[in-house]
């Protein structure tokens, strides 16, 4: 099997030779493009007085041949994705019209450092080892949400400064995709039902659970780019209340968080539990944090409660900086 270095360059020779004839007098344009928390690969077709193609990614295909080690299948199978984008273009790809954008703008949280590549080109803004970054929303309909990110580039086309797109996605996110505040029970039950199951079954599978000793799922109606309600300090503070107490709130990933009562453990026992999980079961794409936050319900304000090791989410701890002793040296 080639490595992942090797497979790139056989995509950059190899690609066009897939798609359809009236593409080939484009050219393959194979670029890195900074996603949330990981570069990828991309591939756009060039051609006159076609603008850019819709993007597929060079990771993708290596997954696919990880998988199947048949390069024709991944080869054909990503030229039929590309194709079906090429025929869907004019549908998602939005004209450059501030009336249109000014009402689809919308935030999204991610993490800063293992962002600072990405966070250098697009309009964001901190919060704690967090930043709130914006998304134009291109359509959501019961298929799926198609957004892209707003990058320094598209930020001016638009016309638009960073505080006037957060003036404008502090209304448009919580209209455009209302957070919810779900008990774990609940959501379980949810997802039982789904399945198929009768509600008095689930309900006697799932039992029980005082309020207080309670997890509780912070997202939005959609489940996508949800952990950004956790920055609607009206739930936390109706959640508190509710609970009579603090609350410590674990980042699960970028559509979700967990809440739970202060009294149900030590924050940075709470914070080692996120990183495990974060490393052994969430995509590096989807992680938010390895830091447990503290919302004070008195002070109504949300904190950061651990300070763990600065490593990024990837799993990469930074080094430290060397020390030479030049009085050491000089002898």
């Amino acid at each position: 099997m080639m490595n992942y270095e090797i497979f790139k360059e056989v995509v950059a020779e190899k690609f066009m030779d897939y798609l359809p004839a009236q593409y080939q007098g484009m050219k393959i344009d194979v670029h890195p493009v900074e996603k949330v928390n990981v570069t990828m690969d991309a591939i756009n077709l060039l051609g006159d007085g076609a603008g850019i193609s819709p993007t597929i990614y060079i990771n993708d295909m290596y997954d696919h041949y990880k998988t199947t080690e048949d390069l024709q299948e991944v080869f054909q199978s990503a030229a039929e994705r590309m194709e079906r984008a090429m025929k869907e273009a004019p549908e998602i790809i939005p004209s450059l019209d501030m009336q249109e954008a000014k009402d689809n703008i919308v935030f999204q949280l991610i993490n800063t450092e293992q962002n600072r590549d990405m966070l250098l080109d697009t309009p964001n803004r901190k919060f704690q080892d967090l930043s709130v970054i914006y998304r134009w929303v291109v359509k959501s309909d019961m298929d799926g949400i198609q957004s892209t990110v707003v990058r320094n580039a598209l930020a001016e086309r638009l016309g638009f400064t960073e505080e006037q797109m957060f003036k404008l996605a502090v209304e448009n996110t919580r209209r455009m995709f209302p957070p919810t505040v779900k008990s774990m029970n609940d959501v379980i039950r949810d997802m039982f039902m789904k399945d198929g199951m009768p509600a008095e079954i689930a309900d006697m599978m799932i039992g029980e659970m005082p309020p207080e000793q309670t997890m509780w799922v912070i997202s939005n109606d959609r489940g996508i780019n949800g952990a950004i309600s956790m920055l609607y300090e009206d739930q936390l503070h109706k959640l508190a209340e509710q609970l009579e107490t603090d609350l410590y709130i674990m980042p699960s990933s970028v559509h979700e968080v967990i809440a739970v009562s202060s009294s149900m453990g030590d924050p940075n026992e709470l914070a080692q539990m996120v990183a495990e999980i974060n490393m052994d079961q969430v995509s590096i794409d989807e992680r938010l944090s390895n830091q447990v936050y503290h919302y004070d319900k008195d002070l109504r304000k949300l904190s950061l409660a651990t300070d763990t090791p600065n490593k990024r989410l990837d799993g990469i701890v930074a080094e430290p900086k060397l020390i030479y002793d030049t009085k050491e040296q000089s002898r």
